[in-house]
This record gives structure tokens, C-alpha cells and sequence, in this order.
């Protein structure tokens, strides 16, 4: 078996070592553009701040190490140019060289990776502009932040341009975000992203929402940057973290099917149209977990588990890439947001029937010194509970808490089982109800009638007329420090004796400031006669869709 591989890094490199560890006899090439096979691209921009002080660190493996660990042929500053699918060969030019060769393979694996976009518009080819790929991009951008620059701005509020944003402000940058989305971290559902803007302004970052960079200048002091509104930014040095397109050069220029948004289309063997030739990792196009739709999700957990897959294949053992669920996570300073499965954003695209759940815990118990609050989303099938997606932010315990939603997801599980979870407790770790067992209560009991729930985006866009009676059932010191708009205050304590003041012919939407109270609140009504129903996840999530000026 002669098996080439084109590129390193995450899948790639994944799949060189898995098919050495099945076969001994094997002969195995690996082919990298780069000067680096295997390194830590999630870590880098915490190069760039410090956080990470060494660059070695960044090297996953050297090319020596897998020649002497794994006997594998690597071949680093070699550019695969073109695949002879007749002749079961690719034409490979030597960088340094200049020099090209043919190399024969009975398998052939494709991990090409994606390259970041750089839109075309004027000016993007300025000195001073950079994209962030690989270890040499890092280098020059540090370069820069280590001169001594103090302005910087960042087109693009994903997980890795924040995560630069962070770093820079450690360094002292002062940084603005360009985004054309109307909130950051457009993966996410918008509200459960007001916590991520306001922690981003508050730490001095300017971010100018819906809005995208139309040209870029050179100044006698640097760059500008002119945005869509017509704001001229100045900035000593401009990151591009708009998003990235597949490495499908090679794979369309040998007749290789492609989805429309450029992925290489692969079978759940992670095979392409051609049988002998793989592709994995950012360049393919795969399934969907939840919605079963084609799909691209450049991560680096999905890539390694396609590059291990794929050489099971080859090598004959049975392999099956079961899809992506996008299950991702980022720090923004002391915050952390992470997400797994749909958002709502995207099911109501596909118009697939969902509710939603809301809970504002802390990370564990309340009692204990240093409980950090979090709020979590849950999304789920109005008829069976199937969970669908989930999304977190907040401090300590957020990653913890969507793992375990993640493997929930995955398993096929509904909001019943989530009720029943049986989950380390120890008060400095988590609480007896943890987190997600709360997200299963309320969304539970929702399914079970227990308390109709009205979603407070939906009361807050009705026409004035049409609108429930909003009852706050906070204290009156709560109420007075802020409330929705409208509300009359009775506080769950005195309701059973007030009942006379609420009207019995009109709809009674329920809030008090994270759901519970409302909870009982609804079930005291409605065993009363009255048409309650809770506003899900209480005045707090209202104030997420108010947006971080609310917060």
C-alpha cells in the first residue's frame, strides 16, 4: 500500500499516524506547503498576546519527529500542483527547488485545509494588512505588535478574530471590530451574544455592527480603514478574519465533485467521487448532525477525527463519520460563549418546528465563595423534547455545561433524560440541581403543560392592544430598579392574596427575573382560572434581546 497525504496540520497529520499505527508496511507520504507539518493554530493568537511565551509550544510535531516516531516520509516546502486520476499519480513541486516529479499512490488522502478570504476591494493588498493561517502569518503579526503598534482594527467578530481582539488589548492596541452581522460571534443566536459586546466595550474595544470595510488606504501614519458608513478608522495594522473558502484547487481541477459553497463532497468513508482519493478536514463538505444537510464547519475536532477515520478505511477496519454538530467555544476576556447543534437562527431558516428554554444559573453552589453566573439556551422538538441545539455564556463552568449538551445531542436524548442527569455535585463544582438538569426542568414542564411559556421577544413586538397583561412578580425593589415596560408588580408572596386585582378575560404573561418565581407563579394562576403562561427566562433574558445597554 502506497498512501500520499496532501497536508499536515489537524487532518492530515491525523491520518499519517493512524495508517502507520495499522500498517508497519505501508508507504506513507505527507506533503506540506508550509515549513510546518503538524502546529496549534487555535493557539496562536495567544502568541501574539503572550499568553503563550514560547513558539515552539505552538508545534504540535516536527517533521524529524514523525520520521523517527512514526517512519513516515514527510515532505514539508512541497506543493502538490495536480492529480492524475487515470494514472494514480499527482505532480509535486519542490518549493526550494523549483523542481517537479510525479509520485504514484494507491490511496490518496486530501487535507488541503481553507484559506481566510480577502475580499477584493481597494487597498487589500496594502503592507500592514494580514490574514491568520499559519505560523508565519503569526510571526509577521507579532512582528508588528512587538514594534510597537497601538492601532488595530479587526474586520470580523468570529471566535478567532475575537480571540486576536483580546490579545491585542493585552498588549496595549487600542482595537476596533468591523462586523457586517448585527451583533459578534455570528454562529451564536444574537441575544445570547449581548454579554460577549458589552464585555468587548467595556475593556475599551470599539465594535461597529453592521457595517464592512470598503477600502483600505495608506496614510502617512499607517492605514485607514473606511467602512461602509463612510467612518474612516485609522489603524497601524488591519487583521482580515472575515471567514475562509476550501482549498479545492486541486480536487476540482481533477473532476472532483464540489458543494455549492466549494466543500469537496465526500461519502461517510470520507471518500470522494473517486474511491482511491479521501478528503478531509476544513476542504469538505459534510453532514449536518442535526438537520442532515450538507454542511461546512472548519474545526479542528471534526478535521482529526476524519483524518483517524479515513485511514480506518483504507486500511480496511469499518468507519463511519457520523456528521458535525459544530460544537465550538471561545473566551472573550473573563467571558466565555460555546454552542453545540442548531441555533434558532438556523432552524427557523430551515423552518423546522422548535421551543426554547432559558436558565440563568451560576456555575455551581450559591453558597460557596466565587459562584459565576451563566446563562444557557436549549433548543428542542415541540413533540418529543429531541434536543436540537444549545448555546452558553458566562464565566467558570460555561465549556462544562456544553460538552455534556454536546454529548446529549449526539446521543439522540431529549429534555426528559436531561431532567434525570445524574452529574458530579460538590458546592465548589456544581449544584445538587445542576445547570443542565434546570434547563430540563423548564423545558420539560413546558412540554408537560406544567407552565405555558410566551417568549419575551414575541410580547415585546406585539401591538400594545394585543398584548398579554404583564404582571412582575419580583419584589418592589427589583421592580423599581427595572422592569419591562407596562408591568404591574405583585410579588409572588402576596399574589394569593392580591388575585382580585388581575383580570380573568385576559391573557397574563408572567415574568420575575430569571423564571422561577414566575414558574410558581403561573402554577397558582392557573389553578385559579387564570390564562398565565411564564415569560421564559424571566426580566434577565429580556434584558439580553435589549441589548448590552439593558445589561
Amino acid at each position: 500500500m502506497k498512501l500520499l497525504i496532501v497536508g499536515g496540520v489537524a487532518g492530515g497529520a491525523s491520518a499519517a499516524a493512524r495508517a502507520r499505527r495499522l500498517s508497519e508496511d505501508a508507504e506513507i507520504i505527507v506533503f506540506e506547503r508550509g515549513p510546518d507539518v503538524s502546529f496549534a493554530n487555535c493557539g496562536l493568537p495567544y502568541y501574539v498576546g503572550g499568553e503563550i511565551a514560547q513558539r515552539e509550544k505552538l508545534l504540535v510535531t516536527t517533521p524529524e519527529r514523525l520520521r523517527a516516531r512514526f517512519k513516515l516520509d514527510v515532505r514539508t516546502r512541497s506543493s502538490v500542483e495536480a492529480i492524475d486520476r487515470a494514472a494514480k499519480k499527482v505532480r509535486v513541486r519542490d518549493l526550494a527547488t523549483g523542481r517537479e516529479y510525479n509520485e504514484t499512490y494507491d490511496k490518496l488522502i486530501l487535507a488541503p485545509g481553507a484559506a481566510p478570504l480577502r475580499p477584493p476591494i481597494p487597498g487589500i493588498d496594502l503592507p500592514g494588512i494580514f490574514t491568520l493561517r499559519n505560523l508565519q502569518d503569526v510571526d509577521r503579526i507579532k512582528e508588528r505588535v512587538d514594534a510597537g503598534v497601538r492601532r488595530a482594527v479587526v474586520v470580523g467578530a468570529g471566535f478567532i478574530g475575537l480571540e486576536l481582539v483580546e490579545n491585542f488589548v493585552r498588549r496595549g492596541v487600542a482595537t476596533t471590530v468591523v462586523e457586517l452581522q448585527d451583533q459578534v460571534l455570528p454562529p451564536l443566536d444574537k441575544e445570547m451574544t449581548t454579554p460577549i459586546l458589552e464585555t468587548l466595550r467595556k475593556h475599551g474595544v470599539s465594535v461597529l455592527l453592521e457595517q464592512s470595510a470598503e477600502a483600505i488606504e495608506a496614510a502617512t501614519d499607517g492605514l485607514v480603514v473606511r467602512v461602509k458608513s463612510g467612518e474612516r478608522l485609522p489603524a497601524d495594522l488591519v487583521i482580515l478574519g472575515i471567514g475562509v473558502r476550501p482549498e479545492n484547487r486541486l480536487a476540482v481541477e481533477a473532476g472532483l465533485e464540489v458543494g455549492p459553497r466549494g466543500g469537496i463532497r465526500v461519502n461517510e468513508q470520507m471518500q470522494t467521487a473517486d474511491p482511491d482519493v479521501y478528503a478531509v478536514g476544513d476542504a469538505v463538505e459534510v453532514r449536518d448532525f442535526v438537520s442532515g444537510d450538507a454542511t461546512q464547519v472548519p474545526l479542528a475536532g471534526p478535521a482529526n477525527r476524519q483524518g483517524r477515520l479515513a485511514a480506518d478505511h483504507i486500511f480496511g477496519r469499518p468507519a463511519k463519520f457520523r456528521g458535525t454538530q459544530g460544537t465550538a467555544v471561545v473566551g472573550v476576556f473573563e467571558l466565555t460563549a460555546a454552542a453545540t447543534g442548531a441555533s434558532e437562527k438556523a432552524l427557523r431558516r430551515a423552518q423546522r418546528p422548535f421551543r426554547k428554554a432559558y436558565v440563568h444559573p451560576a456555575n455551581h453552589a450559591g453558597y460557596y465563595p466565587g459562584a459565576e453566573p451563566m446563562t444557557i439556551k436549549i433548543l428542542f422538538h415541540p413533540e418529543t423534547g429531541k434536543l436540537l441545539g444549545a448555546q452558553a455564556v458566562g464565566g467558570a463552568g460555561v465549556d462544562k455545561r456544553i460538552d455534556v449538551l454536546a454529548v446529549a445531542l449526539q446521543a439522540g436524548m431529549t429534555v426528559f433524560d436531561l431532567e434525570e442527569m445524574e452529574l458530579c455535585y460538590a458546592p465548589q463544582y456544581g449544584s445538587a440541581k445542576d445547570p443542565i438538569n434546570m434547563a430540563g426542568f423548564v423545558a420539560a414542564g413546558l412540554l408537560r403543560g406544567d407552565h405555558p411559556q410566551v417568549d419575551v421577544e414575541a410580547v415585546s413586538a406585539s401591538e400594545e392592544s394585543k398584548r398579554p397583561l404583564l404582571l412582575d412578580v419580583r419584589t418592589p425593589q427589583e421592580f423599581a430598579a427595572g422592569n419591562i415596560p407596562g408591568a404591574v408588580n405583585i410579588p409572588v408572596d402576596d399574589l394569593r392574596a392580591r388575585l382580585e386585582e388581575l383580570p380573568r378575560d385576559r391573557e397574563i404573561a408572567v415574568y420575575c427575573q430569571v423564571g422561577q418565581r414566575g414558574y410558581l407563579a403561573t402554577r397558582i394562576l392557573r389553578q385559579r382560572g387564570y390564562a398565565a403562561s411564564n415569560i421564559g427566562g424571566g426580566y434577565k433574558t429580556y434584558l439580553l434581546f435589549r441589548g448590552p445597554q439593558a445589561l
